[in-house]
């Protein structure tokens, strides 16, 4: 079998893969959600994992966002507290896979005290450090989650030779029963480009953030560059999946290029794909729904900031009619966006269909090989 529970996860991501037999499931753990997402959705369906004898065999954590991370922390808590007070543990658990911000991003430079500084800027401008104060609090849950993954002696990276879940550095796919994972990003020049990418930042708007000249912190640029995200290419019984985290799509791309994925024309097709980002426009381009192709999308994404983006709804749409393919979108939320394609782009006419989490429920299930 192979099956995807998308768990609800409000604006963030989190998600259980199985595979195996219904006698010998395998079960992977990728992200936990933001905060609350723990308690109200996933402790249940990991309770009933474990009460039915499963464990984990592997937890991913695609990035250190905030609404990727926190729930893994929450997780990591309650059974630092069960072993604490001799209960027995919720979940069994083989292994993490986490790249902290120090090994990807923040190798090799000084990017990481750089930011902290700036938070202790007294002028910074609000909306700026906003943003500037996310991706800080960030590294150190990342670097929270790996201290305490430690502590609870689990296998961190196993089979990783620099302790780094890279395309370059990728021993042989990993093999969990009958599932085949594969490292698809980032690359170690994803990486090099992100690095470049904070660097300049930065050095273009660490004088005007901390400044204390309102109007000059006002003018500081409100988006701070992108983190790397673990990507991965999951199969099973000749059936795939494609797990992007937050990647953009240019670097999906060129790591499914690298490990030889893409056909002679440098096409893909999947089963499934996980669209990157919560579905925002900024992460992928209409080319690249025609290039990477799937009969069933998951978007996780409750409207906030947008997402999933009204563009990408329309992209996927409009590429798998120009293919002639049937597909299906499965989103945890019923956004205005999801709504506004119904209007304007009527599921009957363009040939696709829609299935959403039910509200209230922990989550909604993808088959994709029985």
């Amino acid at each position: 079998m192979l099956e995807l529970r998308v768990i609800q996860a409000e604006q963030g991501d989190c998600l259980i893969l199985q595979s195996g037999t219904a006698a010998n499931p395998r079960h992977v753990l990728i992200d936990g959600g933001p905060d609350g997402i723990y308690a109200q959705h996933l402790q249940p369906e990991l309770a009933q994992l474990g009460q039915a004898g499963g464990k984990l065999d592997l937890i991913v954590l695609s990035h250190v966002d905030n609404d990727h991370v926190i729930g893994l922390l929450d997780l990591f808590s309650d059974l630092e507290q069960q072993r604490v007070n001799g209960l027995p543990e919720l979940v069994r658990i083989g292994g993490v896979w986490h790249n902290s911000f120090s090994r990807t991003i923040g190798a090799g430079t000084n990017i990481e005290p750089r930011l902290r500084t700036l938070l202790a800027s007294a002028g910074a401008a609000a909306a700026v450090m906003s943003s500037t104060e996310a991706a800080v609090a960030g590294i150190g849950e990342g670097a929270a989650l790996r201290r305490m993954a430690l502590a609870l002696a689990l296998d961190l990276n196993d089979g990783f030779p620099n302790d780094l879940i890279c395309v370059d550095d990728a021993p042989a796919p990993t093999k969990i029963g009958n599932l085949t994972l594969r490292a698809v990003g980032p690359t170690r020049a994803n990486l090099d480009e992100l690095k470049t990418q904070w660097l300049a930042w930065l050095a273009n708007n660490e004088a005007a953030i901390g400044s204390r000249d309102p109007q000059v912190a006002a003018n500081a640029d409100r988006s701070v560059p992108n983190l790397s995200s673990i990507m991965l290419m999951a199969e099973a019984n000749s059936k795939r999946l494609l797990l992007t985290g937050d990647g953009r799509s240019d670097h999906l791309l060129q790591g499914l290029g690298q490990v030889g994925l893409l056909d002679q024309s440098g096409n893909l097709h999947v089963e499934v794909l996980k669209v990157a980002h919560h579905g925002s426009d900024r992460n992928a381009t209409k080319r690249f729904f025609g290039t990477v192709t799937a009969d069933t999308y998951v978007f996780s994404a409750n409207g906030k900031d947008g997402n999933p983006d009204l563009a990408t709804l329309i992209w996927v749409v409009e590429a798998a009619q120009a293919g002639r393919r049937q597909i299906e979108l499965v989103l945890t939320n019923d956004t205005p966006s999801l709504q506004k394609l119904r209007q304007e782009y009527p599921e009957a006419q363009y040939g696709y269909s829609t299935r959403v989490l039910p509200p209230g429920d922990d989550s909604i299930t993808v088959t994709i090989a029985p």
